[in-house]
């Protein structure tokens, strides 16, 4: 298993998708993605190419992407538990 921070999950979706007036340095883990940070359908599609792209993970129904997308925390240890590269 592959460590990743929480930093490092900022990183990628401030790089990627579009955060304008989120200060993601005062975020924490327990934040909700898309009440908390305000994201939406749109970026979930978005989030799901930033997966694959950025760690070869594949979500593969919306089901699934539900309950990883919940929070940053959810998030991250998606990330770390089944990633690739």
């Amino acid at each position: 298993m592959i460590p990743t921070s929480l930093d490092d999950v900022k990183k990628v979706l401030s790089e990627n998708l579009d955060m304008q007036g989120i200060d993601l340095d005062c975020v924490k883990e327990d934040a909700p993605l898309f009440l908390g940070l305000g994201l939406d359908s749109l970026d979930a599609i978005e989030l799901v190419v930033i997966l694959r792209k950025n760690y070869d993970i594949v979500i593969e129904n919306m089901d699934e992407g539900r309950k990883i997308f919940q929070t940053l925390g959810t998030l991250r240890e998606h990330i770390e538990k089944t990633r690739k590269k």
